[in-house]
């Protein structure tokens, strides 16, 4: 079973480069990218959460590369794998950073005028 997914995951890589005409590091950054603002924007989960979303999927993604590599019999050394994990991972961890100390707005325009509403009966 986990030679088989592995196959799957190594000819649908085969298939995003040629198909895309981008280098495999690109294609990480991209992944990473893609996630990161699935998990964030589209099912609006927290910032960690989509962090950690990244992160298991770049992780799992180097895990079956190396179940293909034993596979063909091609181990490559590890510091490749490390490589693809921080490029899938390096700009959602920015992201994550920078978004968890952005200063947020408390409330919105609404309150604003609530209050200058009230301000305005109080000095007619």
């Amino acid at each position: 079973m986990g030679e088989a997914i592995s196959l799957l995951y190594q000819q649908l890589k085969i298939v995003l480069i040629d198909g895309s005409g981008l280098g495999k590091d690109a294609l990480h950054i991209y992944a990473g990218m893609a996630i990161y603002l699935t998990v964030r924007l589209g099912l609006r989960r927290s910032v960690w959460m989509a962090w950690l979303a990244v992160v298991i999927a770049a992780l799992a993604g180097e895990w079956l590369d190396v179940q293909g590599e034993y596979i063909r019999g091609l181990l490559a050394p590890e510091p490749g794998h490390w490589h693809d994990i921080w490029n899938t991972a390096f700009w959602p961890s920015v992201l994550a950073v920078v978004e968890r100390w952005w200063p947020r707005r408390e409330a919105g325009p609404t309150a604003d005028l609530s209050e200058n509403a009230k301000r305005g009966l109080e000095q007619a």
